[in-house]
């Protein structure tokens, strides 16, 4: 009797492709100059995406579109984010500032690899002809956009951030 081992790669499969983009502008206005571009319809989603991690703890804007015809879907989301906390200090001398509070702000990223991007946009369900190089290249005839580029899958250690 033959014996069958199933690895566990077998059932991980990628079936998105994720291209980073640089770009100060706000989220809502870089989703419909990219609604304009790649002619899709993204809609600001009720749900942001919560990360909490060791670090600190993060909630990201995203955008939602999928294709009835083909069941690609398409997210925009926010990678980079940044929260205000503050705080109460007191000294035991009593003095004009023995209370003062200080404002702290906190940073975190939903790729934590990934710092400097300012945006994903994660393309699911992409069929066998989907060229993502092509969608790059449209991407950077954003005048908005610094710069767009492919982001490969291995490389990523905070994958999990993706699934939402």
């Amino acid at each position: 009797m033959a014996i069958h081992k199933i690895q566990i790669d077998d059932f991980v499969t990628i079936d998105y492709e994720l291209i980073a983009i640089h770009s100060s502008t706000e989220d809502y206005r870089l989703a419909y100059f990219i609604n304009q571009t790649l002619q899709i319809l993204l809609e600001k989603s009720t749900k942001d995406i919560s990360v909490t991690s060791a670090k600190a703890e993060g909630c990201f804007s995203r955008f939602f579109f999928e294709d009835a015809d083909t069941g690609v879907v398409w997210d925009f989301i926010q990678n980079k984010t940044t929260r205000a906390i503050t705080k109460t200090t007191s000294t035991s001398n009593a003095s004009l500032f023995s209370e003062a509070e200080i404002a702290i702000t906190a940073s975190s990223s939903l790729l934590p690899e990934l710092k400097k991007v300012d945006y994903i946009l994660k393309v699911e369900n992409v069929p066998s002809s989907f060229k993502p190089n092509a969608v790059v290249n449209q991407l950077l005839g954003i005048k908005h956009i610094t710069t767009a580029y492919t982001i490969d899958h291995d490389k990523l250690k905070s994958k999990n951030n993706l699934i939402f």
